[in-house]
């Protein structure tokens, strides 16, 4: 593997410290008990960054989420860990009647709500929710939404800092997407080089200090491929009917961002 890959984190942490910084030292001075709860912390510097890069990011992807997203997502859409809402632009308003943006981190809810609403999707009218709960707080989540599960879960970028991201993600299929109902991912993923997994694992530690605990060494498309379920006898089965996975066309095999997309049909 180069070096100049292996040490890429590097140049990413410059930027984004180039970027962030200030922001959330303003932060800090505004609140000072900040400095007493790194996690917090972590996600107030992670949230700046993004405010940052969310753009360019959202590019690089454009081609393999305007294939996943536009071309199936259906109905009601729970987008995990929506950010500023960029999965919006690539939503069929003739297809998706509803948009629930789950995003814990509260000052981008603005940006979402913005978004959302020169799409077409407002809370007047109910085709916006905003929810500022965690993941993995299932029922609140389906309180929200009456107790109906979603037709289609969006996940962009998310699984890497899921706080036990793969019991999380089982909750939200088997609670809150409906049967017959539609798991959209794209992640960067644990590579299936060693050498290049090796890097990832070393230089996660780092990495999640400051990207509000963002791993570059989770292997999600194979929590999601391999993902259990119970059939009404009590046995157990395939959460998934159908589905495929694949990567991003051109995409370096040394990349230590290195990404999957799939879609996933849950059994009926």
């Amino acid at each position: 593997m180069k070096l100049s890959n292996a040490f890429a984190v590097f140049t990413d942490l410059r930027s984004a410290i180039k970027a962030a910084f200030w922001p959330t030292l303003r932060a800090i001075f505004a609140r000072p008990s900040l400095l007493f709860r790194p996690s917090l912390l972590s996600q107030t510097f992670m949230a700046n960054v993004w405010l940052v890069f969310a753009g360019p990011t959202d590019e690089g992807g454009r081609a393999v989420k305007q294939g996943l997203i536009t071309a199936n997502a259906y109905g009601t859409v729970l987008d995990i860990g929506a950010g500023l809402g960029h999965t919006i632009a690539y939503l069929d308003h003739t297809k998706v009647t509803r948009y629930v943006a789950l995003e814990p981190s509260v000052s981008l809810h603005e940006g979402i709500r913005q978004t959302a609403n020169n799409a077409g999707y407002t809370e007047s009218d109910g085709s916006l929710v905003i929810l500022s709960c965690g993941a993995g707080d299932t029922l609140t989540i389906l309180e929200v939404l009456n107790n109906t599960p979603v037709d289609t879960m969006i996940s962009i970028l998310v699984a890497c800092s899921v706080p036990s991201a793969e019991n999380t993600f089982h909750q939200l299929f088997r609670d809150v997407l409906c049967p017959g109902g539609q798991f959209l991912f794209y992640e960067h993923v644990l590579s299936p080089r060693a050498d290049v997994a090796w890097w990832q694992r070393l230089w996660t530690p780092l990495w999640a200090l400051f990207f509000d605990g963002c791993r570059l060494d989770v292997p999600s498309h194979l929590w999601f491929e391999n993902m259990r379920d119970s059939d009404t006898g009590g046995q157990e089965i395939s959460m998934w009917k159908d589905g495929q996975r694949w990567g991003k066309p051109g995409e370096d095999e040394e990349n230590l961002w290195w990404h999957q997309a799939g879609r996933y049909v849950k059994h009926t």
